[in-house]
């Protein structure tokens, strides 16, 4: 992809939230986890979300991807509103147009890493695109681990595999919740790593959430939530910056 197309998608929407608002229980155990929340993922660009705990960043993530229920506001995956789709069209959209990678692998024990890569597309029926395929199996360097089993496989490797399988069947926009949780600090950075290049080189567009200033350090852009909204973005992110801003959170979790 040159430079030029990529520019052109950076403009466009993949995923947008209006007005967005969780809500959990009634009366003395309401819990607001979003409040009124509006924010665009632009395709080809890297977004990290942070916040202190229980700031709403992984509701944020679910809601938008799709795995998740909203109270209120609207969720947009391209031009589809997820809010008018029926469970079965949901379950379609998430399978067709959205890649996940979460914390622990998520690998079938019993399938080869080729096999896992391509188990999302084999459910749905859908030989996938050799070309691509290759592309995505070399970036993330699994050449010569696919007739591996998970058991045979490091933790690295492992999420490697979860990554290649998130890409492979080329989704609109991929979401990442906490994907080096579970790695060592060089098995995560090479996880990042890829996913930066996925951006960079493919087009891809990828929403991860993290409490790490160093992984957000990998995205295009830093959104911080507290107590259920947007406080603040930072741009061209450095884990200096990120950290010097996650510090300016006081005890209540709003900015200063």
């Amino acid at each position: 992809m040159t430079t030029a197309s990529l520019a052109d998608r950076s403009t466009t929407v993949a995923a947008r939230a209006t007005e967005l608002s969780k809500i959990y229980g009634q009366g003395e155990t309401r819990v607001v986890a979003l409040d009124q929340v509006s924010v665009d993922f632009r395709q080809a660009e890297f977004t990290a979300i942070m916040g202190p705990s229980g700031s709403g960043k992984s509701t944020l993530m679910h809601c938008v991807a799709g795995l998740d229920t909203f109270s209120s506001g609207s969720v947009r995956i391209g031009e589809t509103e997820l809010g008018s789709l029926k469970d079965k069209q949901l379950t379609k959209l998430r399978r067709d147009k959205i890649g996940f990678i979460f914390q622990a692998f998520n690998l079938l024990p019993t399938l080869t890493a080729l096999e896992n890569i391509t188990l999302p597309m084999d459910i749905a029926g859908r030989k996938p695109d050799r070309e691509w395929l290759d592309s995505v199996i070399g970036m993330v360097g699994l050449a010569d681990r696919l007739g591996h089993r998970p058991s045979q496989l490091s933790g690295g490797q492992q999420q490697r595999v979860a990554v290649a399988r998130a890409l492979a069947s080329r989704p609109e926009i991929i979401f990442g919740d906490e994907p080096t949780g579970n790695l060592d600090s060089r098995s995560g950075a090479e996880v990042l790593g890829f996913l930066r290049n996925s951006v960079r080189e493919m087009g891809q567009t990828v929403v991860m959430v993290t409490h790490d200033p160093v992984a957000a350090a990998y995205a295009d852009r830093v959104v911080f939530l507290a107590d259920g909204r947007i406080v603040d973005e930072v741009h061209a992110p450095t884990a200096d910056s990120v950290l010097d801003r996650m510090k300016r959170f006081d005890a209540k979790g709003r900015t200063s």
